[in-house]
């Protein structure tokens, strides 16, 4: 049994050392400036990088290259003049203190040992020479280096922006607090109870994983104060979509080479955020392999734009989101109540792309007629009262959207291709209106599944689609509410902009797809309407749809967990 510290004494702990692992060091630093940021980077593997953390991985390059070895004092014989040491990058741990830890530095002369910390900051104005995070950290060290029979009294922590070496003593208020912040910790991770957020906390703003663990917004549902914009900035880099036939992808260096019609195009990795590949094109293994170790997802599409499949790196460890989407979906009245708003706001959003498109007139009565029928169909989802009940809601909202959508397509002047529309149909698509919807869904359930994937999900596992052979239920979930908010207002704007023509489809038999060049306008069109800014309308900052999906799926995370008490859905005015 490990030990943990209970009051003043080290009493056994009632788990067992393999219920839970040994807490590294650095997560006890973390614990003290903040136990929600050490639970989800700890126990649900939850991380984001920014400059800061980069800068910070910089500066310890050289720090965890292995360098000199340290003695083994519990059986050397004493020495009258004992040989001084100096190591880099020392891993220590005891299932006694139930730690884990690296240290950057250990100096030190026979039994006597030093540990130094780097920091990449400025050392800090404070009394102590440095914040209670960071001194614990080296105290646990210290605790660690005295396990392996070191003497050690004090340690170092050296800042690189300012040059400065800070000395840190580790009297017994020092060592009580790094054993408390300990046991507090293995403790959490014994019980799997996410400690609740920091409340309006100067510390959020820069913090790594503040887009993840949405602080104001949990806190949003229990004091009604408006979330402060915490979301990091969009990642500059951007979707990477290769569909010329016979295209290969090979890595060279720090870049990806896309090799098509004998032409070479680089694209540095740091300006891929995902990879999409359409129809016969390949990609070398060096190439997948440095995608996956960089967690870059690549969807694979048949040449019409189905997504075929999804490949990505060891992918999230964070099981317990999975856990809990899993008990949901089992509890039919919990999947219901999500489902219903899901649908709810589908139908809400329909209205919105009704009204800001009709090309009537905002007096005509038709859209009058259709704008109550959908809104009292919307009122009518959350009591649907079975699933049944919701998707003929659903079905008969979808029927009254798409009967009136040719009155929101600009007329067409060319006499080869018509956007005339009849009606929604698809497998295959029949117009070019339906051609350019069916791609504009593909697009938007692989950007959902990486969504999902990367906020913990299994995106097979629905609350409203029901679970298929390869189908990813929650993602089409997911997606209802932006169907007409991101895919039909992308058709709607490349066909009244006049972004695609005749030569952008083509019919076989009762089938029309799109072209390669039809495909690229499409998918110009997306991205573009994927980085335009919009307001979110509860939290009220702004961000871009881009980030809005990713903020939606947080969201939805939180609320299985019973972080949140309702999903709030996006829907604009």
């Amino acid at each position: 049994m490990s030990d943990v510290l209970q009051g003043e004494l080290l009493l056994p702990s009632p788990l067992g050392e393999e219920d839970v692992p040994l807490v590294p060091v650095r997560m006890i630093n973390e614990w003290v400036y903040c136990p929600r940021l050490a639970y989800l980077m700890w126990i649900e593997a939850e991380w984001a990088d920014t400059a800061d953390t980069e800068d910070g991985r910089r500066v310890h390059r050289r720090a965890d290259r292995p360098s000199g070895s340290l003695p083994q004092p519990g059986d050397a014989v004493v020495e009258e003049e004992p040989a001084p040491f100096r190591c880099r990058s020392v891993t220590l741990s005891s299932t006694r203190l139930g730690m884990v830890g690296k240290m950057d530095v250990v100096e030190g002369e026979g039994r006597h040992a030093v540990p130094v910390e780097l920091k990449r900051g400025a050392r800090p104005h404070v009394a102590q020479g440095a914040h209670d995070p960071e001194r614990v950290q080296l105290c646990a060290q210290a605790l660690l280096l005295e396990e392996a029979g070191f003497e050690v009294a004090e340690g170092f922590i050296w800042f690189a922006a300012s040059r400065e070496r800070v000395p840190v003593l580790f009297d017994s208020e020092l060592r009580e607090k790094t054993l408390r912040a300990a046991a507090d910790l293995r403790l959490t991770a014994a019980t799997g109870r996410r400690p609740p957020p920091l409340e309006n906390s100067p510390k959020c703003p820069r913090c790594a994983v503040a887009g993840i663990c949405l602080p104001d917004e949990v806190n949003f549902f229990r004091d009604g104060a408006l979330p402060r914009p915490l979301n990091p900035a969009d990642d500059p880099a951007l979707p990477l979509h290769v569909q010329a036939q016979g295209a290969c992808l090979r890595k060279k260096g720090e870049t990806l080479v896309v090799e098509a019609d004998e032409e070479k195009t680089d694209v540095p990795l740091i300006d891929v955020s995902s990879v999409s590949l359409y129809g016969r094109v390949s990609l070398t293994t060096p190439a997948l392999h440095e995608l996956m170790r960089r967690e870059i997802p690549v969807a694979w599409h048949s040449t019409g734009g189905w997504l075929m499949g999804h490949t990505v790196g060891t992918g999230t460890r964070n099981v317990t989101i999975r856990a809990a989407q899993f008990r949901v979906a089992d509890d039919p009245p919990r999947s219901l109540c999500i489902a219903a708003g899901l649908v709810a706001a589908k139908i809400r959003n329909q209205r919105t792309i009704l009204r800001r498109n009709w090309k009537g007139g905002a007096e005509d009565p038709a859209l009058a007629d259709v704008m109550d029928r959908l809104k009292q169909l919307a009122a009518k989802a959350p009591h649907a009262g079975a699933s049944a009940n919701l998707l003929g809601i659903e079905g008969e909202a979808a029927a009254l959207y798409f009967r009136h959508f040719p009155k929101l397509i600009v007329p067409s002047k060319s006499e080869t291709v018509t956007f005339d529309f009849e009606g929604r149909n698809r497998r295959p698509p029949a117009d070019p209106v339906n051609a350019l919807l069916s791609f504009s869904y593909a697009l938007a359930v692989r950007l959902f599944v990486s969504a999902l994937v990367s906020a913990g999900f299994d995106p097979y596992q629905g609350f409203y689609h029901r679970p298929r052979h390869g189908r990813p239920a929650l993602a089409l979930d997911m997606m209802e509410p932006f169907r007409p908010l991101l895919c039909d207002s992308t058709v709607l704007m490349v066909i009244n902009n006049g972004e695609v023509g005749p030569s952008d489809f083509v019919t076989l038999g009762r089938s029309c797809s799109l072209t390669p060049s039809g495909r690229r306008s499409l998918v110009a069109a997306w991205e573009r309407r994927l980085d335009q800014e919009t307001t979110h309308p509860i939290f009220g900052y702004r961000l871009t749809t881009r980030r809005l999906i990713d903020v939606q799926c947080r969201l939805l995370a939180r609320h299985i967990a019973g972080e949140i008490p309702e999903m709030p859905h996006y829907v604009p005015r």
